[in-house]
């Protein structure tokens, strides 16, 4: 049981940092309702956004930086406190 929760909070940490607009992470932790918002926002949001702003919005690709900080807070929980928040009290974002 703890080498799978090691692994998922592995997982989940590292595609948070390299695919975390996509909303991979979400999906790898079972909050699919938080995955499919991501990836809405990068595939459909942002591009409409970025053709009606003439450009514009490519400035919100900035909010990718977040799944990079929580990523790294992934990685940097214990096991007990990364079981206590994300799959025990199912804390979706941050």
């Amino acid at each position: 049981m703890e080498n799978n929760i090691q692994s998922k909070k592995m997982v989940a940490g590292i595609c948070a940092i390299l695919l975390g607009s996509l909303g991979v992470h979400k999906f790898i932790l079972g909050y699919n309702k938080e995955g499919i918002i991501l990836l809405v926002i990068f595939l459909v949001i942002i591009p409409i956004l970025t053709v009606v702003s003439c450009g514009m919005g490519f400035m919100l690709y900035g909010l990718g930086v977040l799944p990079v900080i929580e990523g790294i807070i992934y990685l940097t929980k214990s096991d007990e406190a990364f079981i206590e928040t994300y799959q025990n009290n199912k804390k979706a974002w941050f």
